[in-house]
């Protein structure tokens, strides 16, 4: 059922955090978002999608940035899909392909065609890809802080909170010692995690393997994303699991991590592989592999958690992702039925399209600027 644009905006919004989230590449106290806003038409009918680009302020988790993702946007992406006529969000992909790289800005606007198509449809993303759970655990990410008791008192209040499992970022000097900690506060049976975002080298094998004894469901992403060979040598050296994030682009190089052993667990994050319909695709690889999937998070709003939410519910996603309630990173969020913790688990949306319902009026105390786009060969109407 092809489509075609009528309209495009891009949307940017200042969302304040509840409180900074460090990692080992920088701190944020704030979001800069980019939201992706279409009209398809369908058999005449006209149905409104949104996408959200994951992109950072700045090229500091990836070597896509919010200014960046803009850009391509309006002069490269949008005019090659509206030049080609109509289309499906199966056919982004393809019609993009030629674009090198760029696939959080590609994930947006494939997020926002989807929506469109399957709110025309009246079909829910999770219904779409498969998803058989109609809700998931949920685990927190939980940052670096200055200072030991500071970590565990943040801890201790995701455990209050119900969360399933706790998350750490490490960094070296911040590793052993707030993991031992941690593992001593939640007790030996709730899933603990590391992630070091690349902070760490192929030098650091011996040390990192010190941290077996804290019997952690993983370590993330220590070496950099180019260095599957590295993270090859830690999985044969480790007894704990070894997930890759920023190594894992597309569905080419997360089967090429798993041919050569650098990868045990894959962390799935749809705006880094170009969109949902190739986190649909990772997933799949996994199950046919026998490897872990979980769904990694980017402090989205609303509308990438309610997505992540259903992509979450797909039977190969066996671990606890980064879906955690909106309230752990905004006082408000930009929709009116905001992912909550119940029990330790978050509840799959069930409505059309993604499944979120904007707050149409938040969203304007937030908005920033708004671009919309001349379509080429389009009479644009500013919807």
């Amino acid at each position: 059922m092809s489509g075609r644009l009528v309209a495009v905006e891009l949307r940017r919004l200042a969302l304040p955090l509840v409180t900074p989230f460090r990692t080992s590449f920088g701190s944020e106290h704030d979001r800069e978002v980019l939201l992706v806003r279409v009209v398809l038409t369908v058999d005449g009918t006209e149905t409104e999608g949104w996408g959200e680009c994951v992109a950072l302020r700045e090229p500091v988790y990836s070597a896509e940035f919010v200014d960046a993702a803009e850009l391509v946007l309006a002069e490269h992406l949008v005019p090659r899909l509206v030049r080609d006529g109509p289309l499906t969000a199966a056919d982004v992909a393809g019609r993009l392909a030629p674009v090198k790289g760029h696939p959080m800005a590609k994930a947006a606007i494939e997020m926002a065609i989807l929506d469109a198509e399957l709110r025309h449809r009246g079909v829910g993303l999770a219904r779409h890809l498969g998803g058989t759970a109609d809700r998931i655990p949920s685990g927190v990410s939980v940052g670096i802080f200055d200072t030991t008791d500071a970590l565990l008192a943040a801890v201790q209040g995701y455990v209050d909170d119900g969360y399933a499992r706790i998350k750490l970022k490490i960094e070296p000097g911040w590793d052993l010692e707030p993991v031992r900690r941690v593992r001593e506060l939640i007790g030996p049976d709730m899933g603990l995690q590391v992630d070091a975002n690349t902070a760490y080298g192929r030098s650091d094998i011996d040390h990192l393997c010190r941290l077996d004894e804290f019997g952690l469901l993983l370590i993330e992403q220590p070496f950099a994303e180019e260095d599957l060979l590295g993270h090859a040598q830690l999985a044969r050296a480790s007894s704990t699991p070894v997930c890759l994030d920023e190594s894992l682009v597309s569905l080419a190089t997360a089967a090429d991590a798993v041919e050569l052993g650098a990868v045990d667990v894959i962390n799935i994050k749809p705006g880094r592989v170009g969109g949902y319909l190739e986190a649909r695709r990772i997933h799949d690889l996994g199950v046919e592999r026998g490897i872990p999937v979980w769904c990694g998070g980017m402090l989205e709003t609303g509308i990438g958690r309610a997505a992540n939410a259903a992509l979450a519910s797909l039977p190969g996603f066996t671990l606890p992702g980064d879906i955690s309630a909106a309230s752990r990173f905004y006082a408000r969020d930009i929709v009116t039925n905001p992912i909550e913790v119940v029990d330790g688990h978050v509840a799959v949306p069930t409505g059309a399209g993604l499944g979120f319902d904007l707050d149409r009026d938040h969203l304007a105390t937030v908005t920033t600027r708004t671009r919309p786009l001349d379509l080429p060969g389009e009479l644009h109407v500013d919807r």
